[in-house]
């Protein structure tokens, strides 16, 4: 694979997301928040992210979902269903739904994501694109040609503390020009909210909901 340079952008934008259902979507932010206060923020951070998603300039935008699309999903998007399996293999199996490269996945724990973060992915000499997350994580993958992603992906070690180290080196020993983009913070717990909180854009549906909370006590 050394050498594809085969970015022709714009590209492709997947979102891997989970359906904000109280007791299902971020689980870890209970305690102190409720199942449905998390399901709340995780709905604000899913709609921000695709958004987001929305103002990046794109050949196609896709949902691929685990659950069912609801009121927080705006227009512009195609929705594929979740492959079931480890997160690695779904990862993988997103890709496959990008009919030619180049393609980028992001996830929706990141409602600080901007536009300007997305917006070159494609458009330059690059055969691949990372984000690697605080937590030791990534909160994207992009590839110039996506139909190599069960190769690359399937396999890594997930929600480990070197998931993105590893993931990183597999793109590098695939022999493949990774372009590193900045990391960011995954929302997780509390700490992760509040921190992420900070970060976010002007208008943030995330911001807004956990000020809402705050004010209620929370």
């Amino acid at each position: 694979m050394s050498g594809l340079h085969l970015s022709t952008g714009p590209a492709t934008l997947l979102v891997l997301a989970k359906e904000p259902v109280p007791g299902r979507a971020k689980t870890r932010l209970t305690p102190p928040y409720t199942p449905q206060e998390a399901a709340a923020l995780a709905e604000a951070a899913l709609t921000d992210t695709l958004h987001t998603v929305l103002l990046a300039p794109a050949r196609r935008r896709i949902l691929v979902l685990d659950g069912a699309p609801g009121p927080w999903l705006p227009p512009g998007f195609d929705i594929v269903l979740q492959e079931p399996g480890g997160l690695d293999e779904r990862i993988a199996a997103a890709f496959s739904h990008c009919d030619r490269g180049p393609a980028l996945l992001v996830g929706m724990d990141t409602p600080q994501m901007t536009a300007d973060l997305l917006a070159g992915v494609g458009r330059d000499r690059h055969d691949a694109w990372f984000g690697p997350a605080v937590d030791g994580g990534f909160w994207a993958l992009g590839l110039a040609a996506p139909s190599g992603a069960a190769t690359l992906v399937s396999g890594v070690p997930m929600s480990a503390d070197n998931t993105g180290e590893v993931q990183r080196r597999r793109l590098v020993e695939a022999g493949l020009n990774v372009c590193d983009l900045p990391m960011l913070r995954d929302v997780d717990t509390a700490a992760d909210a509040a921190a992420v909180a900070t970060c976010c854009p002007s208008g943030s549906r995330f911001v807004a909901t956990l000020n809402s909370l705050a004010e209620a006590g929370r």
